[in-house]
């Protein structure tokens, strides 16, 4: 594993297990066909259990001055080994003259092939359960569990990887 993806993950780890007490609030929501934030819509579940699910397309606003990325951790709410981003962690880098808004493209499930502006913080941490890969769309057999996203806006170090947060939220996906 590339010292930028370690390095990464473990400052993402940390941000989301301390909190980021001065960093400002971001504004997000759900910009996907289906998608409402109660309930997975049809499909978006996990492969073993019949879909082909992808990360929805998120609406980011009130993205602080000097964000260089946003990184998103997935996360089974109800299921610990999941939470804190244990359903994927993916950062999206800002495209030059992105203000204080961006639309963050959906990201296929179960590769490691991410689309161009994209890069693995760290890979889901179940691939035992489900196929390897950056992202694991919902994949508790419809037990109702919550799913969620929670952003970060950061900077960037010289090696690519996420340095200081400058923003957060959390977003619910869902249950299912």
């Amino acid at each position: 594993m590339s010292n930028r993806i370690l390095g990464a993950a473990a400052l993402t780890l940390a941000l989301l297990g301390s909190g980021t007490a001065n960093a400002a609030n971001l504004k997000a929501h759900l910009d996907a066909p289906g998608w409402n934030g109660r309930v997975i819509p049809p499909g978006q579940q996990c492969h073993r259990f019949g879909g082909h699910g992808a990360t929805p397309r998120i609406a980011v606003s009130d993205i602080p001055p000097g964000t260089q990325a946003l990184v998103l951790a997935f996360s089974d709410q109800d299921y610990p080994p999941m939470n804190h981003g244990g359903h994927g962690v993916i950062a999206y880098i800002l495209p030059p003259g992105t203000g204080t808004t961006a639309l963050v493209p959906s990201v296929p499930g179960h590769t490691f092939d991410l689309p161009h502006g994209f890069f693995i913080v760290h890979p889901h941490a179940n691939p035992k359960h489900d196929i390897a890969g950056a992202y694991m769309p919902p994949c508790s057999g419809g037990k109702r569990h919550m799913y969620s996203v929670t952003l970060e806006a950061v900077t960037l170090n010289a090696a690519g990887s996420p340095a200081t947060v400058l923003g957060t939220t959390r977003l619910d996906l869902g249950r299912y």
